[in-house]
């Protein structure tokens, strides 16, 4: 599907949409199908679901309007339908305090997961930056991140960016937070 006939962004706002989002499994259904557009039969076979499972995944997504049908075809009097993802960019809202981050939760459960054959290139740094230093890194990775998903190539093999700039909660300097 072309990416011109998208929406640039989707901004997850309802319950529906964050509980279906949140799940691990309709995560790397949309991360698949934001490449190409896909049938349920293709989503089972590349996500390693049984049909029956990735049907259900996907009309739970559809429903929340976070993929859609974008053709059909009939295929022995059947008809075929090929599923792609619902915008360029789906924006997840800001976890309140103490709730987990979906986005990080899945981008680890997806780390975690990967073949510990394949190269990896994962870091932590931490840092200590002016608030402009801090702006100009954030903005930096996300033209980073553009820049790289515009090279993005549906006949490659997938690669997962996740970064996270944060300004970490004040520490308990009196030892009782375990150290």
């Amino acid at each position: 599907m072309p990416e011109d006939d998208l929406p640039e962004t989707l901004h997850v706002t309802s319950a529906e949409q964050l509980r279906a989002v949140s799940n691990l499994t309709r995560h790397r259904i949309m991360a698949m199908l934001r490449f190409e557009p896909a049938t349920i039969t293709q989503i089972a076979e590349r996500v390693g679901l049984a049909k029956g499972s990735s049907s259900y995944h996907v009309r739970l997504l559809e429903r929340a309007g976070l993929v859609k049908v974008v053709r059909t075809r009939k295929v022995r009097g059947v008809t075929e339908r090929y599923y792609a993802i619902a915008a360029r960019s789906i924006v997840l809202p800001e976890p309140g305090e103490g709730q987990p981050d979906v986005l990080m939760r899945n981008a680890v459960a997806d780390l975690e997961a990967a073949s510990a054959d394949s190269e990896r290139h994962v870091r932590m740094a931490h840092l200590r930056l002016t608030e402009e230093q801090y702006e100009e890194l954030g903005a930096r990775l996300e033209e980073l991140a553009d820049e790289y998903r515009q090279l993005s190539d549906p006949s490659l093999p997938d690669a997962s960016l996740v970064f996270a700039l944060f300004r970490p909660a004040p520490r308990n300097r009196g030892g009782s937070d375990g150290e």
